[in-house]
């Protein structure tokens, strides 16, 4: 194919109207330089006064010729001589070219073809010469072709068209490779078109026969008698023979399309052992696989994979090339090559990793399901081939250890818990046992390998759980100690207070006594909360307009630099919780995170329904699948790390400070949450913020009898609660009082307080010695009130041997444990008042005239 001759050929032997061709001599100059010099000689030997005259004439003459010829100069008449116009050989390069050229102005006509256009065209002589438009003018199958050509030379841009002429009946048909394009980038010639036809029809009929041995190529290897593939270092099946599509029952078309993975036909972890090869630059690997291959139906069949592998010179690999041999037949024909193909199953299809290595940890043969863990511990198929790149540097020596116990024989060989290598934390635990001693040489040991990540991150949530368990009862059991302690400091404070009058120098210290024990009840709430033994007013509650009550609250708590955004789902399901508890929750979480944007950041506070089966995805660990409300929490602090995340929750346990927190704040959240039945976890970021997202069970609604004033079948009528006294005028009262406390301090104070408000009161230290006082009085009793926990009978067995012997006796209990710890050892359909510790004298008395009140 011949290339195309330049533009300045074409410009040379383009005849255009404006540009005539003109030639010059050298001679003739010379002539005319050597008669100008004769004649000034000749003027200088006949005298100066002779000669003066004949020299004015000359200059005029010379003055006349040389304004006449810029005159002819700029009317165009006269140009100077082009040294290239009449080069024979820029003109030959056109004239003679293999392909057929023409040169077209504005209005289409051709003003210049060469020999080989005209020849392609039919053209006797240029004159006859015929733009590219007519000569194929009716010919469908070049009309289209022609019309884009043009288009193209009008807009003064480069086309190509390939074109296939039908020859007359009988005539063999001809291909063309027509190309356009502007003469020149000036504005004179960028107006002609170029024209070019080749005639390639012998280059198709080399690339059609070229095709068709690759056609039959391509059907020979479809047809061969065993399986071919190919994979991209994707890993995307990129070829197919049909032999092996057959065997697996695909469609060659649905293989054709790239929707294939090599792990969609490849059984189990076998595709771990084909991207397993270490790659080495430059190099073509060849090695051999006894795996099972997977058909469309699941079904399985093991094959023999010889696989071909070549690495670029940057270690990078290309496109494999796979011979497949199907052993099925060997299964059925052959009992050995059976027995072995059983072996290979059972050793590729293991749950557990097995390698065979020698000393220096190098493994000799592995199965997939060690080349599959190697790969995702480390990201490189070079650690498949040593055993030791697949344990952290920490734990490396226990198992070099192990390994040379083997290779000396050593049997019982401890198992080997070790830290996998990698970026994420992970486990495993390796037995090592040894090989026979002929064997030794080549294999030190065999190595079994089951990874212990998710074992340990479950031994660590129940070790974690149980910790916090155990934190809460010792929580609960000091709180309820301590609450008898501000049971009688509260008792004896409201005494003093009753004595002394607020003109009293002693009363604000009496009052500042008050104050702090009242901020130690609060405390010991907390603890409570933390221990899950608080006594709870669940309600139903809508959470978008309980949270929409607390924005007010929240935007003065969390300040100016902290921007609150409040988000809710649509139509949230109702949750039953206990309001003020919940509100608490809320207000520690943003407290928390606004000490945690100290320059300032943005606050979020989101809403939304989670399904059944979104809690299923989700994964989270330890919550039961079913329907839930979740209220995001999310600020864009300082984050919390990673070390310290576990031991938020936990009370006392804080990060602040020393003055500025109680450590209760996160312990307290979490108290409320699971007693409330809901679950709660964090996700945060170093530098980046923390989320707390807590998930409360759905509440289904469903009709509800009305609760009444007065506690029924089993339902605990609760007393005032300490932090919200109702407020009495009168709190004096008539009647007999049994109290039953085991602590004597504390029952000698609430003794002298029901005394002084007009009561009569019997003391009892214990269930027992209350038994004996009913049975002296011969139970004319008006009301009791007994501690929960005590000695030798606790409050739940009183109040069951005493209903037994009058069953309308009234009882209140108190107890610095919350209701709901004691209320199922109840027997059913007992009514009883709850009053929690601590509490102050008035609480006391107006809890005990509302019982005793007629019904």
């Amino acid at each position: 194919m011949s290339a195309e001759p330049d533009n300045d050929a074409l410009q040379d032997q383009v005849n255009l109207p404006e540009r005539p061709r003109r030639s010059g001599s050298i001679l003739l100059i010379l002539l005319v330089a050597f008669g100008l010099v004769a004649v000034a000689i000749a003027l200088m030997t006949i005298g100066r006064a002779q000669a003066q005259p004949y020299i004015l004439g000359l200059l005029s003459l010379l003055a006349t010729v040389g304004l006449f010829n810029l005159f002819a100069f700029a009317a165009g008449i006269v140009r100077f001589a082009d040294k290239t116009t009449d080069d024979p050989v820029m003109g030959a390069i056109a004239d003679h070219a293999f392909d057929g050229l023409a040169v077209t102005d504005p209005r289409g006509h051709v003003v210049y073809a060469n020999a080989a256009y005209l020849a392609m065209t039919g053209a006797a002589s240029a004159q006859e010469a015929r733009p590219v438009e007519r000569v194929f003018i009716g010919n469908p199958d070049v009309s289209e072709a022609v019309f884009r050509l043009l288009k193209a030379a009008r807009e003064g841009k480069r086309q190509q068209e390939e074109v296939r002429i039908t020859a007359a009946e009988g005539g063999q048909a001809r291909w063309l490779r027509m190309r356009v394009r502007p003469l020149g980038q000036t504005k004179r010639y960028a107006r002609y078109a170029v024209w070019s036809i080749a005639d390639i029809t012998r280059d198709r009929e080399r690339q059609e026969d070229v095709f068709q041995e690759l056609q039959h190529a391509i059907e020979y290897l479809d047809h061969a008698p065993c399986g071919f593939f190919s994979v991209s270092p994707e890993g995307s099946l990129v070829y197919v023979n049909a032999t092996l599509a057959n065997w697996l029952d695909y469609d060659l078309a649905e293989i054709a399309s790239g929707g294939l993975k090599l792990s969609d036909v490849v059984s189990g972890d076998g595709a771990s052992l084909l991207t397993s090869i270490v790659a080495v630059p430059g190099e073509v690997r060849t090695e051999v696989f006894d795996i099972d291959l997977k058909m469309r139906s699941g079904k399985t069949m093991p094959a023999r994979l010889y696989h071909k592998l070549a690495f670029g010179a940057d270690g990078k690999p290309g496109a494999s090339r796979t011979l497949v041999i199907s052993r099925a037949r060997d299964e059925r024909s052959d009992p050995e090559r059976a027995a072995e193909v059983r072996f290979m199953r059972f050793f590729d299809h293991t749950p557990m990793a097995l390698a065979t290595v020698d000393r220096g940890g190098a493994v000799v043969r592995a199965n997939a399901r060690y080349a599959k863990l190697a790969q995702s511990v480390s990201g490189d198929a070079a650690a498949a081939k040593s055993i030791f790149r697949t344990v952290s540097q920490r734990d490396r020596h226990l198992l070099i250890a192990a390994i040379n116990q083997a290779a000396e024989g050593q049997a019982d060989i401890p198992p080997v818990e070790v830290m996998l290598d990698g970026a994420k934390e992970r486990f495993g635990q390796f037995f090592v046992t040894a090989v026979e001693e002929d064997e030794r040489e080549t294999e030190a040991a065999i190595v079994y390998m089951l990874e212990t990540t998710e074992r340990r991150a479950l031994e660590n949530q129940i070790n974690q759980s149980q910790k916090m368990e155990m934190v809460g009862q010792l929580a609960g059991g000091i709180a309820h100690d301590f609450n008898n302690v501000l049971s009688a400091i509260m008792m004896a404070n409201d005494f003093l207070l009753n004595a002394h009058k607020p003109t009293d120098p002693s009363f604000q210290d009496i009052m500042q006594i008050k104050q702090n024990a009242t901020r130690a009840a609060t405390l010991v709430r907390q603890l409570l909360a933390f221990s899950r033994r608080q006594t709870l007013r669940p309600q139903v509650l809508d959470l978008g307009d309980a949270l929409s009550d607390l924005t007010m609250l929240l935007r003065r708590l969390i300040g100016e630099k902290v921007k609150l955004d409040l988000v809710h789902g649509r139509d949230l399901w109702p949750v039953k919780v206990d309001v003020s508890q919940f509100e608490q929750v809320v207000v520690n979480l943003a407290v928390n995170a606004r000490d945690a944007m100290p320059d300032g950041g943005k606050l979020s506070v989101r809403t939304a329904n989670v399904s059944a089966d979104e809690a299923a995805q989700g994964a989270y660990k330890g919550m039961p699948v079913a329907d839930y409300v979740r209220i995001e929490i999310s600020d864009t602090g300082t984050g919390i790390p990673a070390e310290i995340r576990e031991k938020i929750f936990e009370p006392f346990f804080s990060t602040k400070e020393v003055g500025k927190g109680t450590g209760l704040g996160l312990s307290t959240v979490y108290g409320i949450i699971k007693q409330t039945g809901g679950f709660i976890y964090v996700d945060s970021e170093v530098g980046k913020g923390t989320t707390f997202q807590i998930f409360l069970p759905r509440h289904h609604v469903v009709a509800e009898v009305p609760a009444e004033p007065q506690a029924s079948n089993g339902a605990a009528k609760e007393a005032p609660a300490a932090e919200a006294p109702k407020p009495r005028t009168d709190l004096t009262g008539q009647g007999t009082i049994l109290l039953v406390e085991d602590e004597e301090g504390l029952r000698a104070l609430n003794a002298r307080g029901l005394r002084s408000r007009g009561y009569s009161v019997i003391e009892a230290s214990n269930g027992i010695e209350a038994m004996e006082a009913l049975e002296e009085c011969n139970g004319a009793l008006d009301l009791v009130v007994s501690d929960v926990v005590m000695p030798e009978m606790d409050g739940p067995t009183l109040l069951k041997v005493m209903r037994e012997k009058n069953p309308d006796i009234k009882i209140i209990f108190v107890s610095g444990y919350a209701e709901d710890a004691f209320e199922k050892s109840l027997p059913e359909n007992q009514q009883f008042a709850f009053l929690p510790k601590p509490f102050t004298l008035s609480q006391l008395v107006a809890a005990v005239k509302e019982t005793m009140a007629p019904q």
